[in-house]
C-alpha cells in the first residue's frame, strides 16, 4: 500500500457496530481516512437519504451488514427468520450500493467493498437460509460488479469464514477446544484476526487495485477456495 493512500478520502462504513464494521472503522481512520461509521438501520429509502445526505461526496463504500444466522432445518424455516435475514442482511446492502453508484458511475470513479460471507459456497447443515441470502448478496456482486466496472467504480466482496468478530466469532468461541478441534479442517489451521479482512478491504477499495471486478474473494483459510 502507499503511504497517505487514503488520506482526504471519504470512507463510510455501514453497520459500523456489527460484523466487521469496528474493524473497519478502525483500519480507515488509521490510515488518514475521513470515515462516516453509520450505525443506523437501512431498512427504508428515507434511512438511505439520510446516509447519502450525510456523507456526502463519497470515494469508498464499504458495505457490511451483519445478522443471527437462525440456523435451523429446511422444514422449520419460519417466513419470519427467512424475511428478518433479507431485511437485514440483503434489502439494506442493496438499497446502499444502489444509493452510491449513481454518484459514483457520474463522477467515473468509487470503490465498494462488501463484506458477505464464504457460506453459500459449501454446504452447511442447518444454514439454508443464511447461506441463501448470503449467496444472494454474492450474486449481485458479480453482476453489478461487471456492470459498474465499464463506468470506472470497483465493486468486489470479501466472501468470509473462519475470521474473528463478535458476532459470529467472538473470543468466548474462538477459545472453546470444540472450536479449536474444528480448526483443523482448514488448510490454515487457524481463526484469522480481524485486521486480515481490515487489510484485505484496504486493498480491494486502493488505487492500487485496477483489475479486480465483481469478485466475492473466497476468505476462509482454505474452508472454500472459490466463488
Amino acid at each position: 500500500m502507499k503511504q497517505n493512500e487514503f488520506s482526504n478520502k471519504r470512507v463510510v462504513v455501514t453497520d459500523c457496530e456489527r460484523y466487521m464494521g469496528p474493524i473497519a472503522v478502525k483500519h480507515f481512520r488509521s490510515e488518514g481516512a475521513d470515515v462516516l461509521a453509520w450505525s443506523e438501520a437501512l431498512n427504508s429509502q428515507e434511512a438511505i437519504e439520510a446516509l447519502l445526505a450525510t456523507a456526502g461526496d463519497t470515494d469508498i463504500l464499504i458495505a457490511n451488514f451483519g445478522a443471527n444466522p437462525r440456523p435451523n432445518k429446511v422444514e422449520n424455516i419460519a417466513d419470519e427468520e427467512w424475511f428478518g435475514l433479507c431485511d437485514e442482511i440483503l434489502h439494506p446492502f442493496m438499497r446502499v450500493v444502489r444509493a452510491f453508484a449513481g454518484p459514483m458511475k457520474e463522477k467515473g470513479r468509487g470503490k465498494i467493498v462488501a463484506i458477505t460471507s464464504a457460506a453459500p459456497l459449501r454446504a452447511i447443515y442447518g444454514a439454508s437460509a443464511y447461506s441463501a441470502v448470503r449467496g444472494a448478496q454474492n450474486a449481485f456482486v458479480r453482476s453489478a460488479g461487471s456492470e459498474l466496472a465499464r463506468a470506472g467504480v470497483q465493486f468486489n466482496a470479501i466472501a468470509q469464514n473462519y475470521v474473528e468478530n463478535e458476532d459470529y466469532y467472538p473470543k468466548e468461541k474462538r477459545e472453546n477446544p470444540r472450536f479449536q478441534e474444528e480448526l483443523k479442517q482448514l488448510a490454515t489451521r487457524r481463526c484469522a484476526e480481524a485486521q486480515e479482512t481490515a487489510n484485505l478491504m484496504a486493498f480491494l477499495a486502493s488505487e492500487q487495485n485496477t483489475h479486480i471486478v465483481g469478485q466475492a474473494v473466497p476468505f476462509a483459510g482454505g474452508w472454500a477456495t472459490n466463488s
